[in-house]
């Protein structure tokens, strides 16, 4: 609750309207974003259902919410009992810069309060509207359902990415439909796009998620789509067809989705709305509406670039030791690493005795050794770990790998979405923060405001990514500009760019140990500007790396956070032009798919003198992917830069601050 005082650090509550007792007939109540293109309409009647419009026009025609328990009460059916009305401006500053480095918080909210023991909360941002329950009776309870059935109007697409099972890794493809060509019962992971036919973009996801399930979102009967959730789980039994070590059967569940102790906030339901894809790009909403952070020293937080084994399948040569699983090898990436100055290596999958013995090395590695050797050259070794061992012997496991040195966990194969598993994940952040260890999710759902309550977790997966290319030709140019419109809303992936070994469309083919990507040299290098990650991967071989430093030169100039973000041209699925500035330096990415594309980009934003190192796609990219030049040049911001871009091609300049 907001009192109608005005508070210190950029908080300013204004316009408190009223708390009043009312009669239990009908009522509509209307809010508007702060530049009034924004407008909601709230309706109570035994229940709220809202409507969403931009500038006069339906973006959600309805939207029923409401909450069910097992104590008989249903939130929003009692009396409406207070409503209040204000306005926040308040400035925040993230620990970790994903996106900004001052974020203006500016909402006009609306909170209502029933009879029940509820109340409602609505914020109304430029760019997007966000709601969520608060319980306020303190007994103990359980969440029998949810409900948010969405009404969108007709016409309305979606790029919907369907699970086949909420016991999900959640990497899925986003599939362009209209909502009505999909099947009735099909259901999706968040984030999900819609786009009307008048133009409103609108990404769905949820943030603020504590002690709670994971919301997904299904096709009924009347193409509206309505909020279904896994049950709280009672018992899970490893799967021995699978694999025990990290694979479960959810044996048995209850009849309700959450159980709570007390008074309880619920996450918030954040929809990024605008006229313009750019909107999608630019929202900090999802880190706005998390909670705050719980840590009081973060000075030991280092964000930084990663030397990756896993995806290049430990493929070194040119080398006096047969590569793989061994301490050599890893020595050899250390080595890279530290010459490059990058900061830190993963020791992926294979370090441990076994999956489930991960206190106990590999006997062919000296883990204690190449952590300390690491720590020598100014390199961190974070460590890789499956969920069901790291679980079930957590504060002895992170507290060991503290005292052997090193600075993270990668922690894999969660693939649950319940209650249960939301609060594993809190406690692992914990946890780690309390060993001053970072987290890297992998095998996760989407970000849902973890990393910023807890800015040791640095980074999530919950994308289908380049490790697909070693088994699928999924990963399209298209593909890798669809996922930053929408699955970067939600918060950092990790997509783990860097592949040196690139391909056209025609001569792309699938390899395990020698993986190549879909697109141009140049379109993986601007994936480290465009894609947000703080501990982001450098996924190729280092023998390939070595080959291509002119590569590695440029790709670790590049920073992994930043102060500001100003997109340029975007359309989801088709194009992406972007910059971001970090300091009084300015760094431009570009992206296209499998069209060749070209841009005439002012450079208005910049002030002063800069001298570019550009990365463009080369003359015969078309033919051979690899193909790239790299040009040297002054820019002012009375400047114009051309950006050609080939098939499935990219673009990329660093711009440093000469005056």
């Amino acid at each position: 609750m907001h009192s109608n005082c005005f508070k210190s650090v950029g908080k300013v509550f204004l316009l408190v309207m009223f708390s009043l007792y009312f009669r239990s007939y009908a009522q509509d109540f209307q809010l508007s974003s702060p530049d009034g293109k924004l407008s909601l309409v709230v309706k109570h009647e035994n229940g709220f259902d809202w409507q969403l419009l931009m500038e006069a026009e339906e973006v959600i025609s309805s939207a029923a919410v409401t909450m069910q328990m097992d104590d008989g009460r249903t939130a929003g059916s009692g009396t409406i009992t207070g409503q209040k009305t204000f306005e926040v401006q308040e400035i925040i500053r993230p620990e970790i810069p994903y996106k900004s480095a001052v974020i203006n918080d500016y909402y006009n909210a609306l909170e209502l309060q029933t009879g029940d023991g509820f109340e409602i909360q609505f914020r109304l941002f430029n760019d997007g509207l966000a709601y969520r329950f608060i319980d306020f009776l303190d007994v103990s309870k359980a969440v029998k359902n949810e409900i948010l059935q969405l009404t969108f109007p007709d016409g309305t697409k979606t790029y919907f990415p369907q699970e086949e099972s909420m016991y999900s890794h959640n990497e899925r493809i986003y599939q362009h439909l209209d909502i009505k060509q999909i099947e009735k019962g099909s259901f999706c992971s968040l984030p999900v796009m819609f786009e009307t036919l008048k133009g409103a973009k609108v990404v769905f996801t949820e943030t603020a998620l504590h002690d709670y399930p994971n919301m997904f979102m299904e096709v009924n009967e009347t193409k509206q789509l309505q909020a279904v959730f896994p049950h709280f789980v009672l018992k899970a039994l490893p799967d021995t067809v699978k694999g025990s070590d990290r694979n479960e059967i959810i044996a048995e569940t209850a009849d309700y989705i959450a159980t709570v102790n007390g008074s309880a906030e619920y996450p918030w339901r954040v929809f990024i709305v605008g006229s313009d894809d750019k909107v999608l790009i630019e929202s900090n909403l999802s880190y706005q509406l998390a909670r705050p952070n719980v840590l009081k020293d973060v000075s030991w937080i280092k964000t930084g670039k990663v030397a990756w084994d896993w995806y290049n399948d430990n493929n070194i040569y040119g080398v006096d030791f047969p590569s793989g699983l061994n301490t050599e090898t890893y020595r050899y990436y250390i080595d890279f690493a530290a010459a490059n100055g990058i900061e830190y290596v993963i020791l992926d999958e294979g370090w441990t005795k076994s999956t489930t013995e991960i206190l106990d090395f590999n006997p062919e590695m000296d883990v204690k050794n190449l952590i300390g050797y690491a720590e020598e050259k100014g390199v961190g070794i974070i460590l890789w770990v499956l969920w069901k061992p790291l679980n079930e012997n957590m504060t002895e496991i992170l507290s060991t790998y503290k005292s052997w040195g090193a600075k993270g966990i990668k922690v894999d194969f969660m693939q649950r979405s319940d209650q249960g598993m939301v609060n594993s994940y809190e406690a692992i952040a914990k946890e780690a923060a309390k060993f001053e260890l970072l987290v890297n999710f992998h095998g996760a759902f989407k970000p849902s405001g973890l990393h910023r309550t807890y800015p040791n977790v640095l980074n999530y997966e919950g994308v289908k990514g380049a490790e697909n290319n070693k088994w699928s030709d999924q990963i399209t140019p298209a593909h890798n500009l669809t996922i930053p419109f929408i699955r970067m809303a939600a918060g950092p992936m990790d997509y783990t760019p860097g592949s040196m070994i690139n391909a056209g469309k025609s001569d792309y083919a699938v390899s395990w140990s020698r993986p190549m990507s879909q697109g141009t040299r140049c379109h993986q290098f601007a994936m480290y500007i465009v894609y947000e990650a703080p501990l982001q991967m450098l996924c190729e071989s280092p023998s390939n790396y070595l080959k291509e430093q002119e590569s590695v030169d440029f790709i670790t100039q590049i920073p992994v956070v930043w102060d500001e973000i100003k997109v340029l041209e975007a359309k989801i699925g088709e194009y992406l032009v972007l910059a971001r500035r970090k300091g009084s330096d300015w760094y431009i990415g570009a992206m296209t798919d499998w069209s060749s594309r070209s841009f005439e980009i002012d450079l208005d934003f910049i002030s002063g003198n800069y001298d570019a190192t550009i990365m463009q796609d080369g003359i015969n990219a078309n033919r051979h992917a690899q193909d790239y030049k790299l040009l040297k040049r002054s820019l002012t911001k009375d400047d114009k830069l051309l950006i050609d871009m080939k098939s499935g091609g990219g673009f990329a300049a660093i711009l440093k601050a000469s005056n």
